[in-house]
């Protein structure tokens, strides 16, 4: 794949290298993928920049954000969150502890089990979780502005077929 000079990233110069280097090796995947993962790191990045303006780290977003898109009244078991989060029992209970200290959840006794309780957003998770999520949307349409809308669902189309295979 030939790409003039003036229009090569860094992947570019990696796979020239790694055919003159490797000739015996097919890179051509290097093309897509090592895209997609220097892509995942800006967009690690800009997703840590969006959260830290809410003095949240991607864990804690994720939780409020799950308790926010189950809707209201805004609530979740602690199993529905491991679940969602892919994390262990403790390691949740532990994200659920530190974020009811910060004031974002809450948890209450489970309706008709006195052992279970449910973890629900306060109005204060509400609105660092929805004040982060309109950030982090404006800071991920920056990251797609190169695209014209139909590439973007063309590429959206193509990575959910890539993904697919590895969702449960």
């Amino acid at each position: 794949m030939s790409t003039p000079e003036d229009e090569q990233d860094e992947v570019d110069r990696i796979v020239e290298a790694w055919q003159r280097e490797r000739g015996d090796l097919e890179v051509t995947p290097l093309h897509v993928l090592s895209r997609v993962s220097r892509l995942a790191r800006h967009l690690d990045l800009a997703r840590g920049s969006a959260f830290a303006q809410h003095r949240l780290e991607g864990w804690e977003f994720d939780v409020l954000s799950a308790l926010r898109r189950a809707g209201a009244p805004y609530e979740l078991s602690p199993g529905q969150l491991v679940k969602q989060m892919l994390v262990t029992s403790g390691t949740m209970t532990n994200r659920v502890d530190r974020l009811e200290r910060r004031g974002l959840v809450h948890r209450k006794p489970r309706p008709g089990d006195r052992r279970g309780v449910i973890v629900g957003l306060t109005q204060e998770g509400r609105k660092v979780v929805d004040s982060a999520m309109a950030d982090l949307l404006d800071r991920e349409r920056e990251l797609l502005a190169e695209l014209p809308e139909g590439e973007r669902r063309q590429l959206a189309e193509l990575l959910r077929r890539l993904l697919l295979p590895f969702e449960p």
